[in-house]
């Protein structure tokens, strides 16, 4: 199949797993047309069966905003024009999914039927797609897509609670490359970060409000009261001055690295004892999955997603957001030499049940049903 896969090119979950999964299907000769306005950041090697279109946008004096949709739109029709594309799968329902309903629509008048794929992924829904300003364009969006899939259960169901979808949902989760993320041997790193032995925990977030980083912070200060430890935070956002001020307040700044963005997490992870997922709200966790698949047990909230990967008590434990008590008793018991064996095996074997191998076929069978039920119905 020749598809177009049209993502945010940034670190965010959406964009890893478009970026991910579109080199994965081109390992397996499909071939793969990246839209969006900048390189993916994980579209990081060569290959002949993937290409990247940059949507240009230019700026005119009319404009306060540059209008990056209509731009997207334009550019999804010469890409499925030139490209003689099966099917287009947008990321991120805003505003791909409207500028591909926008696309759909010239190229119809065009004598072209072209397939669109919308995959929900999180905030796009329990966020951004709630506001009145942008609801009814998120619904019509949704409802207009030939197929849709969201990351988790829990998604699928927040999307029929607070939209009117008419539009079956596909669940289709997230994925692991286990090749690339898997434990590494890198003990110098652990040995300079925790030179006495301490135990290392690790938190990575794009440092929003609805990731409760400060509840990661917390949990390690009791923790660190206990047993010797230190933390790892990787990333960074709008909540990372307000968390190093937390940091010299609590007097654990020795103890505690903000590491700031980083592309191989996995090195990290593969030194790290547990993995501290508080949030408010997670779609599915990809994050956390990355961790499993390194072999760090998970610690997170009970929040959205989450309990559809972490087996509670098994793989790490489920806490109510914002327990700090809670998550502290389970950080120590995870943390206790003689259960923490049990619990990295189990986390990995986890992750196994998410790898892309298991999971890409879901899309390839996903991908030709809804070719097949686009020619045969009347044409969105």
């Amino acid at each position: 199949m020749k598809i177009g896969i049209v993502c945010y090119p940034t670190f965010g979950g959406s964009g890893v797993v478009a970026t991910e999964l579109g080199k994965a299907l081109a390992t397996k000769d499909h071939q793969i047309h990246f839209i969006t306005y900048r390189q993916p950041t994980r579209l990081d090697f060569f290959s002949e069966n993937l290409f990247y279109h940059e949507v240009d946008i230019k700026s005119y004096p009319l404009f306060e905003h540059a209008p990056y949709e209509l731009a997207l739109a334009s550019k999804m029709v010469n890409v499925v024009k030139y490209e003689q594309l099966d099917l287009l799968h947008v990321h991120y329902a805003i505003p791909h999914a409207s500028a591909a309903y926008m696309a759909k629509q010239i190229l119809k008048r065009q004598g072209i039927n072209i397939p669109v794929v919308t995959t929900l992924h999180g905030t796009d829904i329990t966020l951004v797609g709630k506001d009145p300003s942008y609801e009814p364009v998120v619904t019509f969006s949704i409802n207009e897509s030939d197929g849709v899939t969201a990351v988790s259960e829990d998604l699928k169901k927040d999307t029929l609670l607070h939209f009117d979808i008419e539009t079956h949902i596909e669940v289709i989760p997230n994925f692991i490359d286990l090749e690339r993320f898997k434990k590494q041997k890198k003990e110098h790193f652990k040995k300079a970060i925790c030179p006495n032995g301490e135990k290392l925990l690790v938190h990575t977030s794009n440092f929003r409000k609805v990731k409760r980083v400060e509840d990661a912070i917390r949990v390690f200060y009791e923790v660190r009261k206990i047993i010797p430890a230190k933390l790892l935070l990787v990333g960074d956002g709008p909540e990372r001055d307000k968390m190093e001020r937390l940091c010299r307040q609590l007097g654990v700044c020795d103890d505690v690295r903000f590491l700031g963005k980083l592309e191989a997490v996995e090195e990290v992870l593969s030194v790290a004892d547990l993995f501290l997922m508080p949030s408010e709200k997670e779609s599915f966790g990809l994050a956390a999955l990355e961790a499993m698949a390194c072999e760090v047990p998970l610690l997170s909230s009970n929040a959205g997603g989450l309990p559809e990967l972490n087996v509670d008590g098994e793989t790490g434990f489920l806490c109510n957001v914002g327990d700090i008590e809670g998550m502290t008793e389970k950080a120590l018991y995870i943390l206790d030499d003689k259960n923490l064996p049990g619990f990295k095996h189990r986390a990995l074997e986890r992750a196994k049940d998410f790898d892309v191998s298991k999971i890409m076929p879901l899309y390839e069978s996903f991908y030709l049903k809804t070719i097949e039920s686009s020619l045969l119905a009347p044409s969105k």
